[in-house]
């Protein structure tokens, strides 16, 4: 038995002429919103609101933004703009440090050993073989 296997499931589905659905959504939804504010605000004022709505609703529909689409990007905008932040790292000031420190501070060498007790025990009975012989 075969099966079709499905390609390109990536694409949209082209539905409205070139537009997929979003894109007919999105332009639609200008369009309905600039015809709003055109039939209830002074034509000036409506002149001056419908320009930006249909530049978004364009940008909305045929931008892309290395490979992704404007309302994506718009959405991380938006999420960037309004989630908290956490910010960690404080500068603090610099102790000076005279001559005579430095001279008191001398590197003491000490044995460091691992985290992980069984490295600590296998180095241990490494080093009691190599005593033995």
């Amino acid at each position: 038995m075969q099966f079709r296997v499905p390609q390109f499931i990536d694409v949209e589905d082209k539905i409205f002429g070139p537009f997929t659905f979003k894109q007919f959504l999105y332009l639609a939804g200008g369009a309905g919103m600039s015809f709003v504010v055109y039939k209830t605000l002074p034509f000036l004022v409506a002149f001056l609101l419908i320009i930006p709505i249909l530049g978004l609703s364009a940008a909305l529909t045929f931008t892309k933004i290395n490979n992704k689409p404007f309302a994506e990007i718009l959405e991380y905008y938006f999420r960037f703009v309004f989630q908290s932040k956490l910010y960690i790292w404080k500068r603090s000031p610099k102790k000076k440090v005279t001559k005579k420190e430095e001279r008191k501070e001398e590197p003491t060498l000490t044995p460091h050993f691992s985290d992980s007790r069984l490295k600590d025990i296998s180095w241990s009975l490494d080093i009691l073989d190599i005593n033995k012989q």
